[in-house]
């Protein structure tokens, strides 16, 4: 928070919608303490006032909440710098959460990101910055930072170049030190030539450059976190290094200070502890660039420039100069330059990288285009409709970004234990000096010594920290390769718990786009005019079913009526006045609403379903006319799905609006043994809850529109979308291709991230349980050997390791599931 007496603040207000409501929250806002010019604009939904320094933004919220209406949230990105373990996470979030108006803060380990949610214009970036610079850690605002690949490209020279000269003047050190275990006589040697004094002298300098220097970032971050009481991972490498040094210095300068025949030199660990983690950090921050390498993928695909036509010309021009209705014109084996329409030529364009699917799809005049998929051999212009932020490839990375950086419910157990992990480690390490200077045998202040740093250098809070994030972000991309978008982080979670997959029928187990397949007249009426009509009224719906109807009159040559008193019923169908004349189409349910009966065909409707087609009657004059069937074609690959499904042990529902014999039929062919049929959009959300009840916890996948109430109440919300159009609000995971494989990919990678994720865990918590005892002392109770403080800094240095490394493996995970398609007739199968 600002430390200006006044501040002004302009932020959005919801509910607005009337003079009255304006006068409520100005004097809502006036009533605070301190504020003073408040306007409230009904044009533009916006509050304006000075507050004086006696509120605070949450005040403000609060005032805004008791009138009756809400400020929108809004996310903050901050790039965090001087993270090193999960300490550092759990402090930088307490920091942030204490802002006044701050609701939520997030912080994450792998991507050194903070999210922040608060009300929109209420809380400053400023203050947030400040917060975290209080906590002494460093920030800045997600438009000055680099992304996370290209900051961990960034570090890693940097640590390389430490490293060399850590490792350069280490290596005497080690010479002298060691050289005497290694080889006989060369203790004596070393001495007879230099003297007594000066190898140990050599040593000191050489020690006091490598602390100086490469390990200066140690005490630099560690110590003013120490002094504020809040020790972090840089804090326990300062104290173990930093108390080995001291205790060789003062050896080596003031011998007499010490006890006699305890003045030993422990140069060799001080210099090693900061080379080995130095090593350790360095190979974690080039693992950990490549757990970003699909986000990078995903932005590389924009090309940089775009060939323009303006005025009858061919310009290029940069990406960034594009505009909404540009001529773009795409040349063979180029990259599309934007999101748009094809306006004139045509060809096959590569979409894997956005919808996962490996087979080009064709473009002619009126095909949807996405910047950054890869053109084949034709040509083609099209007219620009999305740039910047608004493209699919920049939803798609912000989406990714957003499930990267956010935290799994599993994640609340790490945090509780990590923010007391430091403070556990420094007390044991106490306790370690005191017991072995209690009864270890005499001289005991240097094993005393060497065991508690042992015990601070072991300890590897970064490890716990790194244990979630980093399986996240590498999963997550890899579901983005393989065309699966998971919006949340949480979703990873959730569905590796479903037990039950429901799947609506129309579009998602089925292609959605049904054709006529048969029209039965009753006794009287002359098929061309009840198809006319029966079409005029459907071509109003935009219903698929609908679509057929109409498409099967117009193929015919039958010309379509003015409709007029169109009325759409969901769940039973439509009806209309053509030429005067009543007409309505729909399921038996809405000729029984009318009145209409339908036993004359009931016969005929009840043979059609089982085929597997959906019966409609039409009714003209008040009177039973025809019966209408419609088929709609499974979708290629929905049958190897559902078996998929089932054979990982899942129970698999079918729910439809069909009536039930249309849908058993289908669900026979399909391999569903439970359906739920005749189901209105709003008895979507009964069935999720009764699958729920049966079975447990339930994944509903439907097209992210007509089943958005479904998708909101199951506990995964599965969205079939397509590369054009993502953005399923409703949905926790989108499948952009629309193919179903897709599903059994998302199911699979959330069980390969939740499992490496306790793989992860289970290493960071057994490896500290383990080994901080045995760095201790605790096997010399027995006869076992002291753990030294340089094998624990290799130990630590190489725990990170261990957990990024095992998260990368998740890049090869998702399997090679077969993509089936039609191609020139044939079915074939080939890797997705």
């Amino acid at each position: 928070m600002s430390d200006a007496p006044f501040r002004t603040l302009s932020f959005p207000v919801s509910g607005l919608s009337c003079a009255s409501c304006v006068g409520r929250v100005e004097r809502a806002l006036a009533g605070l303490p301190g504020a003073r010019d408040v306007s409230v604009n009904l044009a533009n939904g916006r509050a304006n006032l000075v507050l004086g320094a006696s509120s605070s933004p949450g005040e403000v919220a609060k005032a805004v909440a008791a009138s009756g209406y809400a400020i929108p949230e809004a996310e903050t990105v901050l790039q965090v710098e001087g993270l090193s373990c999960a300490s550092c996470v759990t402090r930088v979030e307490a920091a942030l959460a204490a802002v006044p108006g701050v609701s939520a803060a997030s912080v994450n380990l792998a991507t050194a990101e903070a999210r922040v949610r608060s009300p929109d214009g209420l809380v400053a970036s400023d203050a947030l910055i400040a917060a975290v610079e209080a906590a002494g850690y460093g920030a800045r605002a997600d438009g000055a930072a680099l992304a996370p690949a290209d900051r961990n490209a960034a570090e890693a020279p940097r640590l390389r170049r430490d490293l060399v000269v850590a490792a350069l003047l280490s290596l005497p050190i080690v010479v002298i030190d060691m050289g005497g275990h290694l080889v006989p006589g060369f203790h004596h040697a070393v001495l007879g030539l230099a003297g007594a004094q000066a190898p140990a002298f050599l040593q000191a300098a050489l020690a006091t450059l490598v602390l100086a220097g490469p390990g200066r970032r140690f005490f630099a971050l560690g110590v003013p976190g120490l002094l504020r009481g809040h020790p972090d991972m840089n804090a326990l490498v300062a104290l173990g290094a930093g108390a080995a040094y001291l205790y060789s210095l003062a050896s080596t300068l003031v011998p007499g200070w010490l006890p006699a025949d305890s003045a030993h030199l422990y140069f060799e660990a001080a210099v090693l502890i900061v080379t080995l983690i130095l090593l350790g950090r360095f190979l974690e921050a080039r693992a950990k660039g490549r757990t970003g390498a699909a986000i990078a993928r995903l932005v590389g695909l924009a090309p940089k420039t775009a060939r323009v036509i303006r005025d009858g010309a061919e310009t290029e021009i940069g990406l960034d100069g594009l505009r909404v209705g540009d001529i773009v014109r795409v040349r063979p084996g180029e990259r599309v330059a934007a999101d748009g329409t094809v306006v004139a030529g045509a060809s096959y364009v590569d979409e894997s990288m956005v919808t996962g699917e490996p087979v080009p799809v064709r473009k002619e005049a009126g095909a949807a285009t996405v910047g950054g998929t890869l053109n084949g051999q034709g040509g083609f212009d099209l007219r620009v409709e999305r740039v910047g932020a608004d493209t699919v490839l920049a939803q798609i990375v912000r989406m990714v970004q957003a499930a990267q950086g956010a935290k799994l419910p599993i994640q609340a157990l790490v945090d509780r234990v990590t923010g007391r992990f430091v403070p556990a480690v420094m007390a044991i390490a106490a306790a370690t000096f005191l017991a072995w200077l209690a009864l270890g045998p005499a001289p005991a202040l240097g094993p005393a010594l060497v065991n508690a740093i042992a015990v601070l250098i072991i300890a590897c809070p970064c490890a716990m920290g790194l244990a979630t994030p980093t399986s996240i972000m590498v999963g997550t991309g890899r579901a983005a390769e393989r065309g699966v978008l998971f919006r949340n982080g949480a979703a990873l979670q959730a569905l590796r718990g479903v037990r039950v997959v429901a799947l609506d029928k129309t579009g998602t187990l089925t292609e959605g786009r049904p054709r006529l397949t048969d029209l039965i007249c009753a006794p009287g009426a002359a098929e061309a005019e009840v198809l006319a009509l029966a079409a005029s009224v459907e071509a109003r719906s935009e219903h698929p079913i609908a679509g057929a109807v109409a498409a099967a009159a117009r193929a015919r040559g039958l010309a379509l009526g003015t409709v007029e008193d169109f009325e759409a019923v969901p769940g039973y169908g439509v009806a209309g006045r053509v030429g005067g004349r009543p007409v309505a189409i729909g399921a038996r349910r809405y000729m029984e609403r009318l009145g209409v009966g339908t036993e004359a065909l009931a016969a005929e409707a009840q043979r059609l379903a089982a085929a597997g087609r959906s019966p409609l009657y039409a009714a003209i004059d008040g009177r039973l006319a025809a019966l209408v069937a419609v088929a709609d074609p499974i979708k290629a690959g929905a049958i190897d799905a559902v078996a998929a499904l089932r054979a990982r042990g899942l129970a698999v529902a079918m729910v439809t609006g069909d009536d039930r014999v249309t849908a058993e039929g289908v669900a026979r062919t399909l391999g569903i043994a439970e359906v739920a049929a005749e189901v209105l959009p709003a008895g979507k959300v009964e069935a999720v809850r009764a699958y729920r009840s049966a079975h447990g916890p339930v994944a509903f996948v439907g097209d992210g529109i007509n089943d958005a109430p479904a998708l909101a109440e199951a506990d995964v919300g599965i969205a079939i979308g397509s590369g054009t159009d993502i953005a399923v609000e409703s949905a926790d995971v989108v499948l952009m291709s629309g193919a179903l494989d897709g599903l059994v990919t998302a199911l699979d990678l959330s069980r390969a991230v939740m499992r490496n994720i306790r793989q992860n865990l289970f290493w960071a918590f057994a490896y500290n349980a383990a080994l901080i005892p045995v760095a201790a002392g605790a096997l010399t109770l027995v006869g076992g050997p002291a753990l030294s403080p340089v094998l624990a800094a290799g130990a630590m240095a190489l725990s990170s390791v261990f957990v990024v490394g095992n998260a990368l493996r998740l890049r090869r995970a998702g399997g090679r599931a077969a993509a089936k398609e039609r191609d020139g007739g044939m079915l074939v199968e080939r890797p997705a």
